[in-house]
């Protein structure tokens, strides 16, 4: 019987040190996962915030891309945007929160692959958005290229996948 509990001890003991690792260790696509959970939040605002807020949660969006990041948005019923680097990208972020007065971000659904070397992925994304003032949710299909840096996994691209025609 005292074997019989050792073991129990030590299986239990053994589940705790796994989950612990999985934790403190999180695999690239949960990271990723979490960073595109956490870039919508701050893309999205609502309508009750203030100035600073809003320049704040814009300048804070950059810190998601490379330096070198390219974004090429091309949303139907929108103006088309190309945006290279994080000076231009806070600069679209900083005129989307000053023209309309709240949105709302969410990726639903998202298909993260590593590449083998494991210093790159990308993330193939559904992208629903609610405008104020738009009584439809604007659905995308997105793509996102992650690179592995200093500072983490960061965007180094961002596009808008089109539909076969």
């Amino acid at each position: 019987m005292k074997n019989f509990l050792r073991l129990i001890l030590l299986a239990a003991v053994v589940a705790l040190g796994v989950w612990l690792f999985f934790i403190l260790f999180p695999s690239p696509e949960k990271i990723i996962r979490k960073h595109l959970v956490k870039l919508a939040q701050t893309v999205s605002f609502s309508s009750n915030e203030g100035s600073l807020a809003k320049l704040a949660g814009a300048q804070s969006v950059a810190g998601f891309f490379s330096t070198n990041a390219g974004v090429n948005l091309d949303v139907p019923g929108y103006e088309p945007q190309t945006l290279t680097g994080r000076d231009e990208i806070t600069q679209f972020a900083i005129a989307a929160r000053s023209s309309v007065s709240s949105l709302a971000v969410k990726f639903p659904d998202m298909n993260v692959t590593i590449a083998p070397d494991k210093q790159s992925a990308t993330a193939d994304v559904t992208a629903e958005a609610n405008v104020a003032g738009e009584k439809d949710v604007i659905v995308q299909e997105m793509k996102f290229t992650f690179e592995k840096t200093g500072e983490g996994w960061l965007i180094r691209r961002v596009e808008t996948v089109r539909p076969p025609s």
